[in-house]
């Protein structure tokens, strides 16, 4: 913020709440996200704008970031935006800070991730006495331990190939509700925060009969693997492990029946599945 001229003490630049370089901000993770290159390299340009840019823009990033690794608190090469948005947490404009508390809530909802819950709790005693920024802490710890841990906030189908719609249009709405943290959701429109309900889902893996009964069978869990243009019948997961239905996957993770007795009526496994007997299967 620039000083004033005149006044004996500088008075900070007041920024419009909803600036067209925030949103813009929000825009280059809707176009990065749901592709794992694209999203590390957008997450490198955050860092750079985090510590170039605007006021409005870096209210903006901690959201951009939450929009890219929504229920997705560790990243398989190590990298985890948990740990950049921690160091957002404490900076000195209060709404950053704010903002990032929320996308730490967001980047961990549903996943009861042990770390950010850690971090969460050591910021509630940190801003005890800043009722804004705790009520944000508290937000954040509910969306972490959403559901129990049994369901999901991110706007892709588990094996990331396919965006959910109404969970992406929740995400974007929260977001720019967001930029506005202090005036919406501290003032009398706090119940804006239900926009989320329309991304929260499940994310088990029920098998179920033909009569809808649960049929428990042993489904390999693991890593999905992009095989698009691959000649072949090429692995579709990676490092899995076996389990009985039910089972929880997580985001990235593929499920395959481990078994040639049923069929699956859907392509795709997740959520309720319905299986039927395989007419072909010999028995052991």
């Amino acid at each position: 913020g620039g000083g004033g001229s005149g006044s004996s003490a500088p008075k900070e630049k007041e920024w419009p709440k909803l600036d067209a370089q925030s949103v813009a901000t929000l825009g280059v993770a809707l176009v990065a996200g749901g592709e794992e290159l694209g999203t590390e390299m957008t997450i490198r340009n955050f860092n750079h704008i985090f510590q170039y840019g605007d006021v409005p823009v870096r209210r903006a990033v901690p959201l951009g970031l939450a929009m890219l690794a929504t229920s997705k608190p560790s990243n398989t090469n190590g990298s985890s935006v948990v740990d950049t948005l921690s160091k957002m947490t404490h900076d000195q404009d209060v709404e950053t800070a704010t903002n990032a508390i929320f996308a730490m809530g967001l980047c961990a909802g549903g996943t009861n991730n042990s770390k950010v819950a850690s971090t969460l709790r050591s910021l509630a005693t940190y801003y005890a006495k800043e009722p804004g920024l705790l009520f944000a802490v508290r937000i954040a710890q509910g969306l972490v331990h959403a559901g129990k841990g049994l369901v999901t906030l991110s706007p892709y189908h588990p094996d990331r190939s396919l965006p959910h719609r109404n969970a992406l249009a929740a995400l974007i709405a929260i977001c720019h509700v967001s930029l506005d943290f202090k005036g919406l959701v501290l003032g009398k429109h706090h119940f804006l925060l239900y926009l989320l309900v329309a991304a929260m889902r499940p994310r088990m893996l029920i098998t179920v009969d033909a009569e809808l009964k649960p049929l428990p069978v042993t489904v390999r869990v693991g890593t999905s693997v992009d095989v698009v243009g691959l000649a072949g019948r090429p692995k579709t997961i990676t490092g899995f492990q076996t389990h009985t239905t039910p089972v929880l996957l997580q985001i990235g993770e593929r499920a395959e029946l481990a078994t040639d007795e049923y069929l699956p009526l859907t392509a795709v496994l997740e959520g309720v599945v319905i299986l039927k007997k395989n007419p072909d299967f010999q028995g052991p």
